[in-house]
């Protein structure tokens, strides 16, 4: 029988699967039909004008999965749970780092406390920031900060010699309140090397252009001056591209006919211009082929966020599961998840035409345990009696924690003498052997009612029984065993 939240989980992957297919379908059909219709309507010769929405859609894309690792780092329940816990065991933090670091190929990984402003990083903590020092000045915005995430270029703190793009995503509480920063840091020589796989592949120059028009980062080809101001031909036209958000020009560099369509759109991320420079040549079969490489990406891309995040949720999903049907102080089955495992097992019992019978447990004088010894000793006490219940019944067998010092055991194929049987076998078990507390030996001992099932017989009204039987034996003097 399917969890309902697997069942969610299926329609949630179904729907973010149509959702990326449907979005990147459309982005790469619109940038091809508008291309051809720029082709046919602006150049005659069917020159390939540029258009840098592909690539730019691409940068962004790359940009993705950074910004979805920080941001499943920002939202993990054990990042928060160890920071709101007071940031005991730093080792703890640096080994989670580390994990991230390796399993996702960043640079670095980072955690930054707003409580205590420490630095944390896979290598342990690293510095404590200091509102004072101008290179921790990135931090303290962030506080208040209406993105969930900045985007920052910078050298990084453990390797001076190394410019590094980091993605800091803030942290919240349950509550919502600001508790830190976490992320993680891409070399720069990584987006190098992505333009100029983009430069190879599209036949085009691509480099980035801050506000004051300095060249930030380009190929390893570019020799063309370290400002926009300095490029031939281009000069005339740097205050126009800096002063808008996208630009579209033709010009000619001094000394060469060919015309050069530059294209420069403002990377907000970065806030860096992205240029991309073409020279004229035929360009139909460069555009179909576009098209089709977008669409690999677009499928790989798809699949490779539909796996993180399948994975992501099957773990999360499992957990949810777990603290919903397992009792966690004893490992047993929850009052909650007792309802379908009943069902479960009144169906087989049903088909197999078997007994089915309940054992209702009350320990004695528990609370006199948990007077004496603290809830401490009490939850011991609870602990190995369930332990030993356990070695006492069969794998088919289910022990549940009905609520405090309460269990249930649903016996399958089994009838009422030989459930009584069992019963007393456990009783016997516990008050032969004392659970031992520290230094103390604490003798325990139970009641027990039994019940068989009988056909129809609803869930409440099996326990309503078997609680009789129970509330008979406390009343002939505790420590036996009575059937409904």
């Amino acid at each position: 029988m399917a969890h309902p939240v697997f069942d969610r989980k299926k329609r949630f992957v179904v729907i973010l699967a149509v959702l990326l297919g449907v979005g990147f379908l459309a982005t790469t059909l619109i940038s091809y039909y508008v291309a051809r219709d720029s082709l046919a309507r602006h150049i005659s010769d069917e020159m390939l004008p540029l258009t840098s929405d592909n690539i730019y859609s691409e940068i962004q894309r790359d940009l993705l999965r950074p910004i979805l690792i920080s941001s499943l780092m920002a939202n993990d329940t054990f990042v928060r749970d160890w920071a709101l816990n007071g940031e005991q065991d730093s080792e703890l933090i640096s080994n989670y780092l580390g994990e991230i670091q390796k399993k996702y190929g960043t640079i670095t990984a980072f955690y930054i406390s707003d409580k205590t402003l420490n630095y944390y990083h896979p290598d342990g903590i690293i510095k404590v920031l200091d509102s004072d020092d101008p290179e921790d000045g990135w931090y303290f915005p962030l506080r208040n900060y209406p993105a969930d995430y900045d985007i920052n270029v910078d050298d990084d703190t453990v390797d001076r010699s190394r410019l590094s793009i980091f993605i800091n995503y803030r942290v919240k509480d349950y509550a919502g309140r600001f508790i830190g920063v976490t992320g993680v840091g891409l070399s720069v020589n990584s987006v190098v090397a992505l333009i100029e796989s983009y430069q190879r592949r599209y036949g085009r120059q691509i480099y980035f252009v801050n506000r004051d028009g300095e060249i930030m980062l380009h190929g390893k080809d570019y020799d063309l001056g370290p400002r926009l101001r300095d490029r031939p031909g281009l000069a005339p036209f740097a205050t126009q591209i800096l002063t808008a958000p996208s630009t579209t020009l033709t010009y000619q560099r001094d000394g060469e006919r060919a015309e050069i369509y530059l294209n420069s759109r403002l990377v907000p991320e970065f806030d860096w211009y992205l240029m991309v420079e073409q020279k004229n040549d035929s360009g139909k079969e460069r555009i179909d082929q576009t098209l089709l490489v977008n669409i690999l990406l677009a499928l790989l891309v798809t699949v490779a966020v539909l796996l993180v995040a399948n994975f992501t949720l099957r773990g999360y999903q499992q957990r949810l599961i777990d603290m919903a049907t397992t009792d966690k102080l004893t490992g047993a089955a929850s009052r909650h998840g007792f309802d379908s495992i009943f069902e479960h097992d009144v169906k087989l019992a049903k088909r197999r035409q078997q007994p089915l019978s309940l054992l209702a447990i009350d320990l004695d004088h528990f609370k006199s345990i948990n007077d004496s010894y603290g809830h401490q000793g009490g939850d011991t006490v609870i602990q190995v009696v369930a332990a030993r219940i356990r070695e006492q019944i069969r794998d088919s067998d289910t022990l549940c924690r009905w609520g405090g010092e309460e269990f249930l055991v649903l016996l399958e194929n089994c009838a009422l003498d030989a459930a009584l049987q069992r019963a007393e076998r456990i009783r016997q078990i516990i008050s032969a052997k004392t659970v031992r507390f520290g230094r103390d030996e604490i003798d325990v001992t139970m009641s027990i009612g039994v019940a068989q099932y009988y056909p129809g017989e609803g869930l409440d009204a099996l326990i309503n029984r078997a609680d009789g039987a129970l509330y008979a034996a406390k009343g002939d003097g505790r420590n036996r065993v009575k059937s409904a």
